[in-house]
């Protein structure tokens, strides 16, 4: 041990080095990933929301992402999911303080579900770029109009505005698994015939409108990452080919970093997971009794399981950084120590890393001082299947046993 110490101290790993993005600067190349927390009752934030993300950044996390976090009501997909407004603005400072307090930087993902929004949170009936029925809600959406994609773009420069105010030293715009930009991405939630449907040209135009104004709102400089798919996951869905060139405009637009991911939450959600797919836990954590009895009989046909295996996207996602300039956060199967310094020398900026982190938030604090060199976590995915009824947690801690820390 006191070796391994010695040796970190003399040459520690790229991953621990400071890293910059826009004019961020943070501790390490390491960042929590937008993992739905499911701690926000009445969408506003919780002491408990607060105190994991403090906790995460004393881990030693260079910059922790607050998710997921509608841009308005009728963006949310659950009742225990934030939706920005100023009412829960000075709660939100309360969680920018306690992550800067323990040296590390807070983001924020904002997003819109689009047609997988759940009435029941919101409301009203769901909105997409097309009408489309979802599995996964049991509903069928509307096509939005001119007015409804205008409403929505500034919904998002209203969001960033407040960010700031929050005190968030980041921004992170999900446009990728299958949440509305997304959905407006994808030929298979997007048959428009208008100016927003069609070539990719066309499916490009409103997402790359919200980022264009997103940056207009939060200036030069300020740190804007944009997470997008590098695939759907399933055939009419978006390729990587296409990915590359989305890529290419939301650079342009004014994107100062990109997190390539895959998957779609409608219909391929365990694409962006890998592993075990936990239906019993998912039909016992249901409250809906429709989709409790459809998730029962149906859920092994519903949500396809993936196997998962380490750095399950490093290729795919290669093909994004090669064709940008801003720095490329990688995501998928980061496990371990040799995992990060692998997605290093492959020329990615930063590593986010989800459960992991949930797993153990002292992650990154022990692989720094030696201590461990890998999780343990073993992707049973019943955090997954569970934080919307309790708030995201390790299962394993949850019902009281460890596993063994492996080194």
């Amino acid at each position: 041990m006191k070796n391994t110490r010695q040796t970190a101290a003399k040459h520690p790993p790229k991953v621990f080095a400071p890293g910059q993005i826009g004019n961020l600067k943070l501790r390490n190349r390491t960042i929590r990933a937008g993992c739905f927390e499911g701690m926000s009752p009445r969408s506003a934030p919780s002491e408990a929301l607060i105190e994991h993300h403090r906790r995460v950044a004393a881990g030693g996390i260079g910059m922790t992402t607050v998710a997921y976090c509608a841009v308005s009501r009728d963006g949310l997909a659950f009742a225990q999911e934030m939706w920005l407004r100023e009412a829960i603005v000075p709660d939100l400072k309360r969680l920018t303080d306690a992550v800067h307090k323990e040296g590390a930087a807070a983001s924020i993902q904002l997003g819109h579900c689009g047609f997988f929004a759940s009435r029941s949170a919101t409301g009203q009936a769901s909105i997409g770029p097309s009408r489309k029925f979802c599995l996964f809600r049991y509903s069928r959406c509307r096509a939005m109009t001119e007015d409804d994609i205008e409403r929505v773009r500034e919904d998002f420069g209203h969001a960033a505005r407040l960010a700031i105010k929050a005190g968030f030293d980041a921004i992170e715009i999900h446009a990728g698994h299958g949440y509305l930009l997304s959905q407006f991405l994808s030929p298979w939630t997007n048959r428009r015939r208008d100016g927003y449907g069609g070539s990719l040209e066309n499916r490009l135009r409103f997402p790359a409108s919200v980022v264009r104004h997103v940056r207009e709102v939060v200036g030069p400089g300020y740190p804007l990452l944009v997470k997008m798919n590098c695939e759907d996951g399933f055939k009419g869905g978006l390729t990587i080919d296409e990915a590359v060139r989305a890529a290419w405009r939301f650079e342009a637009e004014g994107a100062s970093a990109l997190v390539p991911s895959c998957g779609f939450t409608a219909r391929t959600s365990f694409h962006m997971l890998r592993g075990q797919v936990p239906i019993r836990e998912y039909v016992k954590s249901e409250k809906n009794p429709i989709t409790k009895i459809g998730m029962a009989l149906f859920g092994r046909f519903i949500v396809r399981e993936v196997p998962f295996r380490e750095l399950f996207l490093l290729d795919l996602a290669g093909h994004i950084r090669d064709a940008v300039k801003i720095p490329v956060v990688y995501i998928g199967g980061v496990g371990s120590l040799a995992d990060m310094e692998k997605v290093m020398a492959a020329g990615f900026d930063f590593v986010q890393l989800g459960r992991a982190v949930i797993r153990d938030p002292d992650i990154i604090r022990k692989m720094q001082a030696g201590e461990i060199t890998a999780t343990d976590c073993d992707h049973c995915n019943r955090c997954v299947a569970e934080m919307a009824a309790a708030g995201v947690a390790c299962a394993a801690e949850t019902r009281g046993f460890r596993r063994k820390e492996y080194r």
